[in-house]
């Protein structure tokens, strides 16, 4: 009987969606094309940035600063779940999912604070411009930068360490594509209301905080341009910027609250449902952003088709030279 009770498993099976398993290899090309998407979008964005010494400014390094947390969450969750679908390679050690867990929820809260972060320096750019330069400075931005990591590694690693101290000795099986913190913790043997009340706390920080002020300051940009903006045409362009980054925002708080709350609140959403939106939680947002603030950007718009043309170029005068000299 001790031995029963000190029983905890040391590896995991991922069940993501369990209804279509007959067809989990068919739905590898989706994803698949999502992650590919996703690499391409981010890094040629991040490439136009650094190439284009005009696009270097705080803005430009935020948005940076996205790409790669863009791409390293998705890389966190992506490749594994792929091996799994494509061949069966399901299982994961506890330490493995403990790492994976704070990865995932480590990198999507500091999207959240640097979305919030973006939409500040927005702010101050748009309504405070004289003083912009005296307000946003590498100092700040180092500031800003420490109490993001700090704010989301305390918090993460607080929530895996409360899933750590957990014993999992009845089933093994993850009902997710990967190692979401509720879809473990769902598995214990033990009291898990200190974990509920941690992804609680998640929730109330993150969204509860970063949301109000994310809707605050896009308000702010919105009246100011409004008032500044004479012809209809710009106006509706200023709106529809807006309007765009915040329903993008919405959607990425949405579905990553309905995510995390679903468990603790035991909200009856079907296993195949809620795996989908806790992929696009992480998936979504780092699909769109390139679209959103890349192609929708004028400068940087500017930039690629500069980078692009001088590559045209020099490769119409590689070809051309060896021509010429012959010639001569």
């Amino acid at each position: 009987m001790l031995e029963a009770w000190n029983f905890s498993h040391s590896t995991f099976v991922f069940r993501g969606f369990p209804a279509l398993q007959e067809h989990r290899r068919l739905l590898a090309l989706p994803f698949t094309a999502s992650y590919l998407s996703v690499l391409l979008g981010n890094s040629l964005l991040l490439y136009v940035i650094c190439s284009v010494e005009s696009l270097h400014s705080p803005m430009y390094l935020l948005i940076c600063m996205l790409c790669v947390i863009d791409i390293l969450v998705v890389t966190a969750i992506i490749p594994n779940m792929l091996l799994g679908l494509l061949f069966d390679w399901d299982e994961i050690s506890l330490a493995g999912c403990l790492t994976q867990m704070f990865f995932t929820h480590f990198l999507s809260s500091l999207e959240s604070t640097l979305l919030l972060v973006m939409a500040l320096d927005r702010y101050v750019a748009i309504c405070h411009p004289l003083r912009y330069t005296e307000i946003v400075d590498s100092s700040l931005f180092m500031k800003l930068l420490l109490f993001t990591l700090l704010r989301s590694g305390s918090i993460m690693g607080t929530l895996v360490g409360l899933a750590d101290s957990l014993r999992f000795c009845s089933s093994n099986l993850i009902q997710h594509c990967y190692c979401d913190h509720m879809a473990l913790v769902s598995l214990a043997c033990d009291s898990t209301e200190k974990n509920t009340a941690a992804g609680l706390a998640v929730i109330i920080c993150f969204v509860g905080v970063d949301i109000p002020l994310i809707f605050f300051s896009y308000m702010k940009i919105l009246s100011a341009v409004l008032r500044a903006t004479a012809p209809d045409e710009d106006r509706w362009k200023a709106f529809h910027t807006c309007g765009t980054h915040l329903i993008i925002m919405m959607c990425f708080y949405l579905v990553g609250s309905v995510t995390f709350l679903s468990h603790n609140l035991n909200i009856p959403i079907p296993t195949d449902v809620n795996t989908f939106m806790g992929l696009m939680y992480i998936l979504f947002p780092a699909t769109v952003n390139p679209i959103i603030y890349g192609v929708r950007t004028k400068e940087i718009r500017n930039g690629f088709f500069r980078i692009f043309k001088l590559r045209v170029q020099t490769v119409m005068t590689v070809k051309v030279a060896p021509a010429g000299k012959r010639q001569m």
